[in-house]
């Protein structure tokens, strides 16, 4: 099965509430006065479409607080019970969607930890067949894409149609100020392949830190997400699990409200004209850019021939320096920044090395 046949439903069928679909509530469901008092506080801002709270918390190591467990479903009802929220939590196993099922649990979630294992997805896509329930994939622990198509496909396979995804961040080793790389885009070339899936951002995870959340929350808003899961409860700092990145109830409604949701286009005849004009614009620059590009390359393939020829190594350090120090401070001058420069570089020098080691492996 090809990305393109993964067809769940339009969003408009089965997200309850507006755009945006927000998800909220604890990182874990620690106590049942917590969970239904966080679930009250909530409901009581009108903006909460729905109640998370984590049951079976997979921790990087052993010691720390691993969740409640199945006896926290309950908690789960009665805080449905008392506010009409309804309620999801993460499954990793077979085991977990067999009792969230049977505790009536309104929609589910696989984390990323499970998510890169097919394996762990195919155990829950089995326990899942026939059963017309909705579940959210987390994209994996790795800046990897297939995986995350992957695991919805498995799901697709065993007839769960109700599919979304969430984009948590990804582990990297330059993270930046984040706990979680945002990679946004990853996050889009999933909206890319799969343009009918439902798309949620969790700024919980990515940012680690509750300072960080309007920024990125925003930013998935501007990338026309159609949701966000964000962590909340009644006393963050006491929090049994990821205390620093969870809100209370009053600041996530104040955070909320604060967020700018544009539309996907506009009917005023003037905007369509002028950004008509503006992408014919872009798209002529693009093909001048190729042309250069291609151009470029030829003359790469012409110093691999030379290079050869005259039996000189490929890799000229001081040579590739040059051109960093030149074209970033060339790029800076013409208001470029200098990270989008560097990268950009690095992606030629690349492909030139690339093709003048096949030039100087040519056989001829």
């Amino acid at each position: 099965m090809t990305p393109a046949a993964i067809q769940p439903q339009p969003t408009t069928n089965w997200l309850p509430g507006g755009k945006p679909f927000i998800v909220g509530g604890p990182c874990s469901a620690e106590t049942e006065t917590q969970t239904v008092e966080t679930a009250r506080q909530l409901h009581a801002t009108g903006k909460i479409h729905a109640l998370r709270a984590g049951i079976w918390k997979p921790r990087t190591r052993p010691g720390q607080y691993e969740g409640a467990g199945e006896p926290a479903l309950a908690w789960l009802r009665r805080a449905r019970e008392e506010t009409g929220l309804p309620v999801t939590t993460e499954v990793a196993n077979a085991s977990h969607v067999e009792a969230c099922l049977e505790a009536g649990v309104d929609f589910l979630w696989i984390g990323a930890r499970t998510t890169v294992n097919p394996f762990s997805v195919q155990e829950i896509a089995d326990a899942l067949e026939g059963v017309d329930v909705p579940v959210f994939v987390k994209n994996p622990v790795s800046p990897d894409i297939e995986l995350w198509i992957g695991a919805l496909e498995r799901l697709d396979r065993a007839g769960v149609k109700k599919l979304g995804a969430i984009h948590r961040g990804f582990s990297s080793f330059d993270k930046g100020p984040f706990r979680n790389a945002p990679l946004w885009d990853l996050a889009i070339e999933m909206k890319t392949r799969v343009p009918n899936l439902p798309l949620l951002c969790d700024p919980s995870h990515i940012c680690g830190n509750r300072e960080l959340i309007p920024l990125v929350a925003q930013k998935a808003l501007d990338l026309d997400m159609d949701g966000l899961m964000i962590e909340s409860h009644i006393t963050p700092d006491a929090a049994w699990s990821d205390a620093k990145q969870q809100l209370t109830p009053s600041s996530l409604s104040q955070l909320l409200s604060g967020l700018v949701v544009r539309e996907r286009s506009s009917a005023n005849e003037e905007f369509t004209d002028t950004l008509s004009k503006l992408r014919e614009t872009i798209d002529g620059l693009d093909q001048d850019i190729m042309q250069r590009l291609a151009a470029r390359m030829r003359i790469a393939g012409e110093i691999g021939a030379f290079k050869r020829d005259n039996n000189v190594t490929i890799l000229q350090v001081s040579r590739w320096e040059e051109i960093i120090k030149t074209r970033s401070a060339l790029g800076c001058a013409m208001g470029l920044d200098e990270g989008f420069v560097r990268d950009l570089l690095r992606l030629i020098h690349h492909e030139s090395i690339r093709i003048q080691a096949r030039v100087m492996n040519e056989v001829n």
